[in-house]
């Protein structure tokens, strides 16, 4: 994942969907969180294949807002697989020189999760040889009611014109304004649908969506989704 030498058929900015970790679990006969500690290894994959490709950013759908309803004991094992992730895999992002974000309501997560999220995050954030976002806690409309939120204190002080509000001014007050939209969003599965992930910032994304479960998808499948990408033409609504 680098800045450098930009070809305009690698996406600077890959989003993923990652779907099918208790499908594939199923499918074994095993335990929904062999799935998901199984689909931690395609995480693995996918940064290597974003720094080989010269993809600058990879967002990753890790939780979102709607999972903090699925069985407790789920969640503490998803959140047990994070922390593990952060510890172990940290090495591997000093190594590569890749900076880690995250987004959503990150607030939210256990104390001890959230801790070493913040860790990894401050030793990393001058590296400039990549970008991996974590969405943690996320959700696109709970995104927009916070810049929503935001932008009306802001009215409420004095310090922002009703009348000046844009499509500028929304996104200013996303949670990661300064990262660029996705370019290519890549949903494993085959189910065909946003899941409430990135609503503003997929306007004009290409979408790719595979049958292949996540914890199967590597580095063969995800150039299968960059060479699909390549063979597009993005009009962002003009004419071709």
């Amino acid at each position: 994942m680098s800045d450098t030498a930009r070809n305009a058929e690698v996406p600077r900015h890959v989003a993923i969907i990652m779907d099918g970790n208790g499908r594939w679990a199923k499918q074994r006969g095993l335990p929904r969180l062999k799935g998901h500690e199984q689909g931690a290894e395609s995480v693995r994959a996918a940064i290597r294949s974003c720094r080989d490709a010269g993809v600058d950013y990879l967002t990753l759908y890790a939780f979102s807002v709607e999972n903090w309803s699925r069985p407790r004991p789920e969640i503490n094992g998803l959140m047990r697989l994070l922390r593990t992730f952060l510890r172990d895999r940290a090495q591997e992002l000093h190594d590569d020189r890749v900076r880690l974000r995250a987004t959503g309501r990150i607030a939210d997560l256990p104390d001890a999760v959230r801790k070493e999220l913040e860790r990894v995050m401050r030793e990393t954030e001058t590296y400039e040889n990549g970008t991996l976002i974590l969405a943690l806690s996320y959700g696109g409309r709970a995104e927009l009611v916070d810049a929503t939120r935001r932008i009306a204190a802001e009215v409420k002080a004095g310090t922002l014109d009703p009348d000046a509000i844009d499509e500028q001014t929304i996104a200013d007050h996303l949670y990661l304004p300064d990262v660029p939209d996705p370019d290519l969003l890549i949903r494993t599965s085959g189910e065909m649908r946003l899941s409430n992930f990135l609503l503003w910032q997929l306007s004009y994304t290409e979408l790719y969506v595979t049958d292949v479960l996540w914890p199967d998808f590597r580095d063969d499948e995800f150039k299968k989704a960059l060479a699909a990408y390549a063979g597009r033409e993005r009009r962002f609504g003009g004419v071709g």
